[in-house]
């Protein structure tokens, strides 16, 4: 082996030579101790994906769904706006932003949207389960044709977990099944997989869309489905390991996103039901752990719901808007982006709070991402990984139209196509 006098007495042209040689072969020696790593690291952490996340998911009975819920909810969201015209417009601060919340409601008032067979459905008994399964993979495949259905869609059925694993394989089935049917294509939809206690649930769970489209003559990864996080076990595993990172990958690359349940989360921490909320304790380090877990996958995360809805006398309104918008807030600042939402006069406050986040940070992030791709010299000395960051912002206001192309383009510099691309890299 060379060593560092034979390699200093050579001489600077041939010590160079020499060293350059060495530090060759040991990349090659590096590159094969590593090649499966990188073959993993690539597979299990592919970046995000390019599409956009909705900055909601909202809730329905799927008894209740009906082909025009969407502008529906939009009409009524407009009416709680048109009822409180005063308190909305004290709350959001800017005429500007209750004109962008108006014209959201009335264009696209829902985006994401489940149709829900688990808790917001509860036990009807088969006959009734089927029937209603049936009407509401019918009626969705209308809204569908008729062009009022929501962006991204999808249905929760019930858990895994043995009491009610038949119902719901049998209604996952059903749906499906129906759908498909009715020519409706499965094109933005998802499953949500409730109350999930085991890694082998999520195992079953792949298997089991494995199975469906095999029998319903469906493209490989045509069903895709999300994880609801409530439960501790889902969190931390019996030998004290932590589950979430292993589900995401268990998932076979058919898992979408986490979703944090509120309420069943907190109540199996024992929390009281007064103190339960998005911003307990427990709520933050479920998420922080969901949060870690999912980075890099291209599984993205959303928050829960809030329970205390703005309906009733002004004061109740008052209450409920305050609230709901500042838990928006607080969500987004931690790096948040979805939530649910379970009324239709929450969305006034899920949009005014999201577009005044991005618009307020907008000019900011977007003369840093400037002076960063023009090499411009300023006060603040960003890094590769800041200016993704800064990039994914400035998308992410765009998707959900806090900002319009138009000034991103003026305010940055670059194209969306571009500017998508530098927030959103994917590993090759």
């Amino acid at each position: 082996m060379t060593d560092d006098t034979t390699l200093a007495n050579s001489g600077p042209s041939r010590g160079s030579e020499r060293a350059a040689e060495l530090a060759e072969s040991l990349v090659e020696r590096v590159d094969t101790l590593l090649t499966t790593a990188d073959e993993a690291l690539a597979d299990g952490y592919p970046g995000d994906t390019p599409d956009r996340q909705p900055v909601h998911t909202v809730y329905v009975a799927a008894d209740r769904y009906h082909p025009d819920l969407v502008p529906a909810w939009g009409q009524a969201a407009l009416a709680a706006i048109d009822e409180h015209p005063a308190l909305f417009a004290e709350i959001v601060g800017s005429d500007e932003l209750v004109s962008l919340v108006r014209a959201k409601l009335e264009a696209e008032p829902i985006e994401d949207l489940r149709l829900d067979f688990e808790d917001g459905y509860g036990d009807r008994g088969d006959e009734v389960e089927d029937a209603d399964a049936a009407a509401a993979a019918t009626a969705l495949a209308a809204a569908i044709e008729a062009g009022t259905v929501a962006p991204y869609r999808g249905i929760r059925f019930k858990s895994l977990e043995a009491p009610t694993r038949r119902r719901g394989v049998r209604t996952l089935t059903l749906f499906v099944s129906r759908l498909l049917d009715e020519g409706a294509p499965l094109t933005d939809f998802v499953v949500t997989l409730p109350k999930i206690t085991s890694l082998a649930q999520v195992e079953a769970m792949v298997e089991l869309t494995e199975r469906l489209e095999d029998s319903l003559g469906l493209d490989a990864h045509a069903l895709r489905f999300e994880l609801q996080i409530e439960t501790p076990q889902s969190i931390i595993g019996p030998d004290g390991s932590a589950l979430v990172a292993p589900m995401i990958h268990a998932g076979a690359g058919r898992v979408t996103a986490l979703h944090y349940g509120t309420y069943d989360y907190s109540a199996f921490c024992g929390i009281p039901a007064a103190h339960q909320s998005m911003e307990h304790p427990v709520a933050d380090h479920a998420k922080l752990v969901m949060q870690a877990a999912a980075a890099g996958t291209g599984v993205r995360l959303s928050d829960g719901s809030t329970n205390i809805l703005p309906v009733g006398d002004e004061a109740a309104v008052r209450r409920g808007w305050e609230l709901h918008a500042r838990l928006v807030r607080r969500s987004l600042e931690r790096g948040y982006y979805q939530g649910w939402d379970l009324h239709p006069a929450q969305l006034p406050t899920r949009f005014a709070a999201t577009y005044a986040f991005y618009r307020e940070g907008f000019d900011a992030a977007a003369l840093r991402l400037r002076n960063y791709l023009q090499q411009t010299g300023s006060s603040v000395l960003d890094e590769p990984a800041t200016a993704r960051a800064l990039a994914d912002f400035v998308v992410r206001a765009m998707d959900c139209g806090a900002v319009s192309p138009a000034e991103v383009e003026a305010a940055a510099g670059v194209d969306a196509v571009t500017l998508t691309g530098l927030a959103r890299p994917r590993r090759m």
